[in-house]
């Protein structure tokens, strides 16, 4: 099982021990170091800096949203800081939910499967670099010749040779979304997953093409003893009470959807109607501790070795975890590399 490290968005400045604590994954062993974006920080920024001061691990972008740059300028930013990295570079995007998408952004949200599979497809003829870059889609056109054209664009090939055809990853929850991921990109980045629930994604995965790539974020915290669960598992259900609450309107919130999709639809759906409707600690306490626990590492070193064995025989290559500190770094590497 690979490891991969998260660093979240920035608030107020850079995070404490970015440097350090990534050398020290590196060091650990770990795979891959990822950065995010949403309405702050960007993702290409941080891991420019961070491959000035490492030399192997793999650097992710978890993610890049669709709306926030055209195709080309993403893959501009993209084979820049894979040379810079000497290749290390994976390309994670998607397309966020409609509050993002055009309250942050102003672009329009419909059709992300479509608006995806034409982004993705301008992405792989930009780095295949065979010919200058020519599509005529529902979403992009290259060379642009809509309304407020002067019609004098003419198709490019991009100035800087790529290093190589970079990796692409999509962040998908929709059935359709993941099945369509599975089709088109080389790594699938879930937000929610439960090895004790294969059955959830087996369908929308099983056609993947060999050396696909499946990399879950979750919550590994290491307690003395079991009497601590519980309250380690207090701020996973307050994620996702945001998440499953609170990200996105009724109807349109990718997140309840898929909780319900995972066996817990009643759970869901009070959980949304609580957010909603401002009471925010109902809506934690409405989150059970059993999906919180399914989709996390938490317990004593044993209980995790023990719930691993689950994670190692699901399609999940890579789990991906927040550290704050060296020690800690160490010691989730002790335990799942072993």
């Amino acid at each position: 099982m690979d490891l991969g490290l998260v660093w979240g968005y920035w608030g107020r400045g850079m995070p404490d021990g970015l440097v350090e604590v990534t050398r020290a994954a590196e060091e650990a062993g770990f795979d891959m170091v990822w950065s995010a974006e949403s309405w702050g920080s960007d993702a290409f920024s941080p891991l420019a800096y961070l491959a000035a001061h490492t030399e192997r691990i793999r650097l992710g972008t978890g993610i890049v949203q669709l709306a926030a740059r055209t195709p080309a300028a993403t893959a501009m930013h993209a084979v820049t800081l894979d040379h810079l990295s000497g290749g290390r570079l994976t390309l994670g995007l998607g397309v966020s939910g409609p509050q993002v998408v055009e309250g942050w952004y102003g672009q329009p949200s419909r059709r992300p499967l479509a608006r995806t599979r034409e982004y993705v497809e301008i992405l792989r003829r930009i780095f295949r670099r065979d010919e200058p870059v020519t599509f005529d889609g529902e979403f992009f056109q290259l060379p642009y010749r809509g309304p407020g054209a002067e019609g004098l664009g003419k198709p490019l090939r991009i100035m800087t040779h790529p290093l190589r055809e970079i990796p692409i990853w999509l962040g998908a929850e929709g059935p359709r979304n993941v099945r369509q991921t599975a089709e088109i990109a080389d790594g699938w980045l879930p937000l929610y997953y439960s090895p004790f629930r294969q059955e959830v994604y087996a369908d929308q995965i099983a056609e993947r093409p060999e050396g696909f790539e499946i990399g879950v974020y979750l919550t590994m915290t290491v307690t003395e003893s079991t009497d601590q669960i519980s309250e380690a598992l207090w701020p996973v259900r307050a994620s996702l009470a945001f998440y499953v609450g609170g990200m996105g309107a009724k109807g349109q919130n990718y997140h309840t959807k898929l909780m319900a999709r995972m066996g817990f639809e009643d759970e869901a759906y009070r959980i949304q109607d609580l957010f909603l409707s401002g009471q925010r600690d109902e809506a934690v306490a409405a989150v059970p501790e059993e999906f919180a626990d399914e989709i996390s590492l938490v317990g004593p070193p044993e209980r995790i070795r023990e719930r691993l064995a689950a994670w190692e025989d699901s399609p999940v290559t890579m789990i991906n975890v927040s550290a704050r500190g060296v020690d800690e770094i160490r010691r989730i590497a002790e335990i799942v590399k072993g």
